[in-house]
């Protein structure tokens, strides 16, 4: 039988499962596994539930735990290839085409060319499904601060794929551009 701090966690975490899972997923790639990220972060807010104040707020807490992480991680580490392989195996089990997982790798690629805020912002509402105002919680902001990050990271990455589109359909022959969505 489960204790009540552990049942307690549990309940809150449920409805964070999701988009927590899908924001790591998002920071991880091609840097960390994610799976690793989202263990070490829910075993920490584990150990610290009690300390956490605002526990209908979790996914927040976790989100910015994972944040924290990452960048630490980051730091310690160089970009490792086989990471960018585990996540292209991932992908590839999805049945994706080949096109599609060079598109995402270009895309993660250009995302980390974004300044932090723009990219975390776009991250956060592209890839992990957040609203804006969710983010602006998370990030200690307001709405219209989170669009006009949200906004300028769009325009930047469509951009920058841009370029590298136009970079690699030289080289290619020109095969076209990328059709990223944003």
């Amino acid at each position: 039988m489960a204790d009540p701090k552990q049942q307690a966690f549990l309940q809150a975490y449920q409805a964070c499962h999701e988009p927590f899972v899908r924001y790591c997923s998002a920071l991880a790639y091609g840097k960390m596994d994610a799976e690793d990220l989202v263990q070490d972060v829910l075993l920490s807010a584990y150990k610290h539930f009690e300390k956490i104040e605002k526990k209908d707020q979790l996914l927040h807490y976790l989100i910015r735990s994972a944040r924290n992480r990452s960048i630490s991680n980051w730091r310690k580490q160089k970009y490792k290839a086989e990471l960018l392989e585990q996540h292209t195996e991932r992908l590839m089990a999805q049945d994706l085409s080949a096109e599609a997982l060079l598109d995402i790798q270009l895309l993660y690629r250009t995302l980390d060319k974004l300044p932090e805020k723009q990219r975390d912002a776009v991250i956060l509402f592209e890839i992990s499904g957040f609203s804006m105002k969710e983010i602006a919680v998370i990030q200690n902001s307001n709405e219209g601060a989170v669009r006009t990050k949200v906004s300028r990271g769009r325009q930047r990455l469509k951009e920058l794929i841009e370029h590298n589109s136009d970079s690699v359909g030289s080289i290619l022959g020109g095969t076209g551009k990328l059709n990223v969505g944003f």
